[in-house]
């Protein structure tokens, strides 16, 4: 589609970037297309590329996210708008940048994926199918057994993989309902653990005890054949795809990050305090938690919408 013809400072830009910085003609057209963009947007509020001002641009960027352009996309033009108002400085055009104490529009972190707490029921029950039989080969016993005593441990504690493959072997070993556990920095937390997730551990420990004794000497709570001598984040989160597909959940919806986001999101849900969650995600600043706001808004809306006295509820 042919670009539409932009004002003489803008086509003056466009050389520039085309001689000095050996832009491509996809460049070319995409920088001509956010500046006139620009410029019409101008023209429309009544000004120039000569006297446009500072506040002229956030009122143009204002526009843009009313009129639904994602952050990302507002910032790419803001970024072009930078770029073509140093230029005009550098060539003597004009003598100030209006676009130099703009902050570019922050993208909001997205919400995490999460599963319901059915899901997570159903995904812990099929986990824990054929533990007890006999009969199966006991690599693949013991497998299930290490998978479904992961899956527990994960969903009742929120731990990150890569402090969860590597708990010690004598995690829950104590009558301490709780494990301890080295985070990011270093930093150290105790996370309380449900008596589920102590049985989890007791079922694998025991089967390890019986029929691999020998594993038992290695320091790790889930041993493996891995540089590390512990399982790897890649062969857990690749077995936990797998059972997620024996429970008929989309694989790519199921990770460990999904797990530790599901603890979170089911506790606000069910009427955790913030603070108490950031203690056990280990996270350092509360701001990494407030994602997890969208539970507490929803909890909110929905008190507000049953318990008020002018909503009829």
């Amino acid at each position: 589609m042919p670009v539409a013809r932009v004002p003489p400072q803008i086509e003056a830009f466009l050389e520039m970037i085309a001689a000095e910085r050996g832009a491509s003609k996809n460049t070319q057209d995409a920088y001509a297309r956010d500046l006139a963009d620009y410029a019409a947007g101008l023209a429309r509020a009544g000004k120039s590329l000569e006297n446009v001002t500072t506040g002229d641009i956030r009122a143009y960027l204002s526009l843009l996210v009313a009129r639904g352009l994602k952050p990302t996309s507002s910032a790419r033009k803001l970024s072009s708008i930078r770029q073509f108002h140093r230029f005009l400085v550098a060539d003597g055009r004009r003598a100030d940048d209006p676009s130099l104490i703009i902050e570019a529009p922050r993208a909001g972190r997205g919400l995490p994926k999460i599963l319901s707490i059915a899901e997570v029921d159903h995904l812990l029950k099929i986990s824990k199918e054929g533990l007890d039989d006999d009969a199966r080969p006991g690599a693949e016993r013991l497998r299930a057994l290490r998978m479904a005593c992961l899956i527990e441990l994960l969903y009742a504690t929120g731990l990150r993989v890569s402090e969860l493959v590597a708990l010690p072997a004598n995690a829950a070993q104590t009558k301490d309902p709780f494990i301890h556990v080295r985070g990011k920095g270093g930093r150290e937390r105790l996370v309380p653990l449900s008596d589920a997730a102590r049985l989890s551990i007791a079922a694998y420990r025991a089967f390890l005890k019986k029929s691999y004794a020998k594993v038992l000497a290695s320091p790790w709570l889930f041993p493996a054949d891995a540089e590390s001598g512990h399982l790897t984040r890649q062969a857990f989160a690749r077995d936990l795809k797998a059972c997620a597909a024996a429970a008929g959940l989309a694989p790519s919806r199921v990770s460990p990050h999904v797990l530790r986001h599901a603890f979170a999101s089911h506790l606000l849900q069910n009427g955790a305090d913030l603070r108490i969650v950031q203690e056990l995600l280990g996270h350092a600043d509360i701001s990494t938690t407030q994602i997890y706001t969208h539970v507490l808004d929803e909890r909110m809306k929905a008190m507000v919408r049953d318990l008020h006295p002018l909503t009829g509820g």
